[in-house]
């Protein structure tokens, strides 16, 4: 193998599509045992507490979320962590479609209640009877806010189309890539308290950190037109919950419904909580596993970031010069002037090279026509702001 570094061991901390792990080439080997690895694929498990191997180089989640992974202590040591954006889309975006049908046709209540017939006689006459009390409208000509327009948003707001609803879409920070996928139809919107003033539903699909905590707050729901429905199929955090409560309470809220119950949620009426459905499918967790094994094979052998949440996406393809190095740094003043004064003090050709910023960090790669030293890498991880350096050479295959 011509690679300068070992054979790559691949440590799962929870179970993994077989099918997916199955792709993985000869260059990589599954090792559970084996306390130093160089990466790791995690779903669930918390990894806050666990004692990091020495190699590790990546983190891949078969998923969306990182709140169980210790990104600023990962990113200090130069360990990318990404993650599967995406791969859940269309799991999600069923929930959603039963979530806007359970809350309008109040579905839940219905059940329960049918439920009482139990043992009764003259169960026809009674459900006739009583049906009249779980009356719920249509989604057909009713206005929904689709909040973030991502790959799930994207999904949602289309299905909504189809459903015959008048779809407004809000998202300051709509990609290019996404905006293609958004049906012309959506009205895509700038002004949040315009939705929350107009549309009967609303529907989440941000991100859940430290600028989205509490989104819906106390005052972005005192805009909300009476009786709208919320629905959160996106994160835990994203609605004040005492916020939400007084506004159910009050009526200018009719319905909430939340794939991410807790005991207060559990407890407020004109709630339906769903036990994190959301991409609770084969196919969600496969698509996951599958972008996750896929982006730890190219950054391992040819050092390409793909949805990374810490560092820059960057990607020179697959290695076909005589090596190439990266170097995951702080975004700071001449980075890259002290890397490439390294390389040429030492005569290294440059073949080509790349820069990536990302929140304060950056990584830079570099495609050379000729091989470095030991020595070479050193004086590369001893320039400060450097938190990783990686040399690698083309692979066999």
């Amino acid at each position: 193998m011509s690679h300068t570094e070992k054979r790559f061991k691949i440590k799962t901390l929870n179970n993994i599509d077989a099918y997916a792990l199955s792709k993985l080439t000869h260059e990589f080997t599954l090792n559970h045992s084996d306390s130093e690895v160089d990466a790791i694929i995690v779903r669930s498990a918390d990894m806050h507490q666990m004692d990091l191997p020495e190699n590790l180089k990546f983190v891949g989640r078969a998923g969306s979320g990182v709140n169980n992974i210790p990104i600023n202590e990962l990113t200090e040591k130069g360990i990318v962590v990404a993650n599967a954006p995406g791969a859940n889309a269309n799991g999600v975006k069923e929930l959603v479609l039963s979530a806007l049908i359970m809350s309008s046709r109040n579905i839940e209540s219905a059940l329960e209640w049918t439920q009482t017939l139990v043992g009764e006689s003259d169960i026809g006459p009674k459900v006739e009877a009583g049906k009249k009390q779980f009356v719920g409208p249509e989604l057909a000509g009713k206005k929904i806010g689709v909040i973030g327009l991502g790959a799930i948003g994207v999904l949602v707001a289309n299905m909504c189309l189809g459903l015959g609803m008048d779809v407004y879409g809000y998202d300051p920070y709509l990609s290019v890539q996404h905006a293609l996928g958004l049906n012309p139809s959506t009205k895509t919107q700038y002004d949040i308290d315009y939705i929350m003033q107009n549309c009967d539903y609303i529907t989440l699909h941000i991100p859940y950190n430290d600028s989205t905590k509490n989104y819906l707050n106390a005052e972005l729901l005192a805009e909300a037109k009476k009786g709208q429905i919320i629905i959160n199929c996106a994160r835990g955090g994203l609605v004040d919950l005492n916020a939400l409560e007084d506004a159910i309470n009050n009526g200018s809220i009719g319905k909430y419904v939340v794939d991410f119950p807790d005991e207060k949620t559990l407890t407020m009426k004109n709630t339906i909580n769903i036990p994190h459905l959301g991409a609770s499918t084969p196919e969600s967790e496969a698509n996951a596993a599958n972008m996750v094994v896929n982006q730890v094979m190219d950054y391992l052998k040819n050092g390409n970031i793909h949805h990374s949440v810490n560092f820059p996406t960057i990607n020179f393809g697959p290695i076909q010069t005589v090596c190439r190095i990266t170097v995951l740094h702080r975004n700071i003043p001449n980075m890259i002037g002290q890397i490439t004064h390294v390389l040429s003090q030492h005569n290294l050709n440059i073949n080509r090279l790349t820069n990536k910023p990302r929140n304060g960090w950056a990584c830079t790669m570099i495609d050379l026509d000729d091989d470095i030293e030991a020595n070479d890498k050193v004086a590369l991880e001893n320039i400060e702001g450097v938190v990783r350096v990686r040399h690698l050479k083309p692979s066999t295959n």
